[in-house]
């Protein structure tokens, strides 16, 4: 990767990571760092046409249609952004990644753990964030948070509409991923102020900071 650092925020629907990756973004710039935030599924003109199809209540992919449309997506981000970015030394914040799939399409779809983790190899060429930070919140009150915002419109809301028994399922595939690989996925507890939770996410990344 060249010089660069690849960090990722996971977490159920409304866990702030969004807020929180982009006080990382303003704290890395302040300091006088090249970043660049991307998102998934997204982040390149076919990835957001993607994102527009696979948020849109009015569709109803089954989960080997919407994992092969995420890892499309995903293959034109990494190809077309987040490996140029690497190689020129720059942070690269992600708003999701590959293990989004294995928590959503294989924990809460159900979909065989391994195929997935394939598929995400793939996609990615083998390419895994140096960090990646889970944002923690009781299921409940995340999805209360999400369903709630003022960017959750009819459009877009399909994943906020699913069961909170599917969200549980989710939260705790992001657990089995901490449990399996401990050194590059921390579990950051999104429960306080924005600000407490910021010092939590900059003391996970302490090693890797400038």
């Amino acid at each position: 990767m060249a010089g660069g650092i690849f960090v990722s925020f996971e977490g159920i629907e409304g866990c702030g990571k969004s807020t929180q990756l982009s006080l990382l973004a303003q704290e890395l710039q302040r300091r006088g760092v090249k970043v660049v935030t991307t998102r998934e599924p997204g982040g390149t003109p076919l990835g957001e046409e993607i994102r527009a199809l696979l948020l849109n209540p009015a569709f109803s992919p089954t989960p080997w249609a919407e994992l092969f449309l995420l890892e499309a997506a995903r293959a034109q981000l990494v190809a077309t952004v987040i490996r140029p970015a690497l190689e020129e030394g720059a942070w690269v914040l992600a708003d999701r990644f590959s293990d989004s799939s294995l928590a959503y399409q294989a924990g809460g779809r159900g979909l065989p753990w391994a195929q997935v983790r394939a598929l995400n190899r793939m996609a990615t060429g083998g390419l895994v964030p140096h960090r990646t930070l889970v944002l923690t919140l009781p299921v409940s009150q995340a999805l209360t948070r999400a369903r709630n915002r003022a960017s959750t419109q009819a459009s877009n809301r399909r994943f906020e509409d699913e069961a909170e028994a599917f969200h549980r399922r989710v939260a705790r595939a992001f657990q089995r991923l901490a449990t399996q690989e401990p050194q590059r996925v921390r579990l950051v507890d999104g429960r306080g102020s924005t600000s407490q939770v910021h010092a939590r996410v900059l003391k996970e990344l302490s090693e890797l900071l400038p």
